[in-house]
């Protein structure tokens, strides 16, 4: 059954922080729960973990209320960090293991892994404030895993990681997933949801936008995208292909450096491009079909609704907008 959110709402005065929202995350998956600042995530995260309560709707994990589903079993990585500066870290991790009711044997086996998975052995004895800010974050992560919890609900964990520690962190993430977690976590980086998840969310200005699998969503704008280069036009905003917006329903969505990024409504006009290249003696270079990105799908569904500005590059892709839509559909990512 998994995690089952339906119809739920939160005020904060005249406020809508969150408007009558439903989604459902399949147990032992990567959920991507996703929106820019300010749309509603962790408000809805902390409905979840029954932090704070919903003013309506229902929030079920296998079938029982959450506020009936034993702490232990929730993991949580705020967004605000909160551990003590002055404490050790293998110190501080276990007591807080410990709290949640792991045994102090099970979080010191747990501690030793996972330190090591994260590099970050040397400094089980420091106290927290002379970490680096990535590895705090990674002390933050650790804090809400070591008690060994099915689901786990992080905020944010991305941020302010650089490249190496974002890397070691999604390794973590996918190691979770491999032991049957059921893993939400919002993000504002909708790379990093494509990368990692089998299901996403997109929330804006507390109303949800579109659900389901990572594929369903992407294919949801009904248009695929075509990568095109050819030879002798490293510079593709200066090479002659003028051609290329002469073949019906193709339009340039993008200019890259050494390639074009063309919006198609389907394989046929796609290679009705390819075929186009060929007749006139090009040689390509590069010819590759995909569906948008869920950023695309993500700036497809929020501009032009009203109180949001056009911002990005080309236009959006056509998508349906304004009513919510739960997917369901292929596995395949």
């Amino acid at each position: 059954m998994g995690l089952v959110i339906r119809n739920v709402s939160k005020t904060y005065g005249s406020f809508q922080a969150v408007d009558d929202v439903s989604f459902t995350v399949t147990p032992g998956r990567i959920f991507g729960f996703l929106g820019t600042n300010g749309a509603g995530k962790t408000t809805t995260m902390r409905m979840i973990l029954d932090i704070i309560r919903a003013d309506s709707g229902s929030i079920t994990w296998n079938g029982a209320p959450n506020s009936d589903v034993p702490r232990r079993d929730f993991g949580y990585l705020p967004e605000e960090r909160g551990l003590y500066p002055k404490m050790a870290v293998d110190e501080q991790l276990l007591f807080l293991a410990q709290l949640y009711g792991a045994t102090k044997h099970d979080a010191t086996v747990a501690l030793d892994d996972w330190l090591e998975r994260l590099a970050i052995t040397e400094n089980r004895s420091k106290p927290v404030e002379q970490l680096s800010k990535g590895n705090q974050q990674k002390i933050q992560f650790l804090a809400a895993i070591l008690h060994d919890p099915d689901i786990l609900i992080f905020d944010e964990p991305f941020s302010g990681l650089d490249p190496v520690n974002a890397e070691q962190m999604k390794a973590a993430f996918l190691e979770l997933r491999d032991r049957g977690k059921t893993i939400i976590f919002s993000t504002h980086q909708l790379d990093d949801a494509q990368e990692l998840c089998h299901e996403v969310a997109i929330i804006h200005r507390g109303r949800l936008m579109i659900s389901g699998e990572v594929l369903e969503v992407r294919r949801s704008v009904g248009r695929q995208v075509v990568s095109f280069g050819v030879a002798d036009s490293d510079d593709a905003e200066s090479a002659d292909l003028a051609w290329v917006e002469g073949i019906p329903a193709v339009r340039v969505a993008r200019q890259r450096l050494d390639h074009l990024e063309l919006a198609v409504p389907d394989a046929v006009a796609a290679q009705a491009v390819l075929h186009e290249a060929i007749r006139r003696g090009l040689t390509v270079t590069r010819f590759d079909i995909s569906y948008p990105s869920i950023n695309d799908v993500f700036l497809s569904l929020v501009r032009g609704l009203p109180g949001d500005e056009q911002t990005g590059t080309g236009e959006p892709m056509t998508a349906a907008t304004g009513a919510s839509r739960e997917l369901v559909g292929s596995k395949e990512q």
